[in-house]
């Protein structure tokens, strides 16, 4: 039995479609509702305010959090030893190319861990499947015997139940109302299956559309990224976004995003995020720019590095188990 408080956060966690978090400084909605493939890093792109980005791109997240509570001395070893993993051919360089597959294959592990660790929770029967039935009665259990009448906002735990329901049906492709793995990474991670994204945008629409008639106003789209203060001027990237809204966002001009403008907006097209983080990171960290980076570069970047998605994308661990 779950109390109401820590079953919000297991479904939050689960119904979550990777919208990057917010940061102490105001993140243009953009940057917020994007869906980039398992995502590098909770931390917005921006050099200018931090580079914690990177930090979780290169490390992995958790190994990222446990760099920051190393010495030193530990720091540079277990950084020494990610940089022979990513040196696949043992020249003593990092390429583009070896950066670019390293950090995919931490964003594939991220999935796999993730997927992993959900699997032991709804698999009672241990069949190696997940049934509809067996999803909402972990996740909902109590709840649904009492018609959620003990829950203090009934109404949005009902809605839970349907959107969970609504992408549970969708992932499960052949309609037997039982998940495989794959059908069920489909569900946890919508947005890296092309047959998921309707979902992904109907979710989209339903979260930023207030008053409920199946599109998005300029109210609206504002709302979602930015509630003034009391007194609190208007920042200037809110013009922006005003601008952004009704000149690029809004192709029809009818002064709504639909569902194909929507799509538009949060699914960019197969932009490889892999791709533009390597050549980003060597771009910051190649010192005699070679066009490839050495032990003593990323060495000499430490602080820099211990901010990047290489180094803790998807609980990234340097042991001798963690082959690529």
């Amino acid at each position: 039995m779950r109390n109401s408080q820590s079953i919000m956060m297991l479904l939050k966690s689960l119904a979550s479609l990777c919208v990057l978090a917010a940061v102490a400084f105001a993140v243009p909605a953009q940057e917020k509702r994007i869906h980039h493939h398992a995502d590098l890093s909770d931390h917005a792109h921006d050099d200018a305010h931090s580079f914690q980005y990177d930090h979780e791109a290169f490390l992995g997240k958790e190994e990222a959090k446990t760099f920051d509570q190393l010495t030193p001395e530990e720091s540079k070893d277990r950084l020494a030893k990610i940089v022979d993993r990513i040196d696949t051919d043992k020249d003593g360089y990092i390429s583009h190319a070896e950066l670019h597959y390293w950090i995919k294959h931490r964003q594939r592990r991220y999935i796999e861990e993730n997927v992993n660790k959900h699997w032991k929770d709804y698999d009672k029967n241990q069949d190696g499947k997940i049934g509809w039935e067996e999803y909402k009665n972990t996740t909902y259990g109590f709840y649904l015997d009492e018609e959620f009448d003990d829950v203090e906002d009934k109404a949005t735990y009902k809605s839970m139940l349907m959107r969970d329901e609504r992408r549970f049906k969708t992932a499960d492709r052949d309609g037997d109302g039982i998940a495989t793995r794959e059908e069920f990474t489909a569900f946890l991670h919508p947005e890296e299956f092309d047959y998921m994204k309707d979902v992904v945008v109907l979710e989209t629409v339903e979260d930023i559309d207030k008053n409920g008639d199946g599109k998005v106003n300029l109210d609206e789209y504002i709302g979602d990224m930015y509630t003034p203060e009391n007194g609190e001027s208007e920042p200037d990237w809110v013009q922006t976004e005003k601008k952004h809204f009704s000149d690029f966002r809004d192709a029809n001009k009818d002064g709504y995003l639909d569902a194909g403008e929507v799509a538009h907006w949060i699914l960019p097209g197969e932009v490889d995020h892999a791709d533009n983080e390597a050549k980003h990171l060597i771009h910051e960290t190649d010192t005699d720019k070679d066009g490839q980076l050495t032990l003593i570069e990323i060495l000499n970047k430490m602080d820099y590095i211990k901010t990047s998605t290489i180094t803790d994308y998807g609980a990234m661990r340097v042991d001798d188990h963690d082959e690529l």
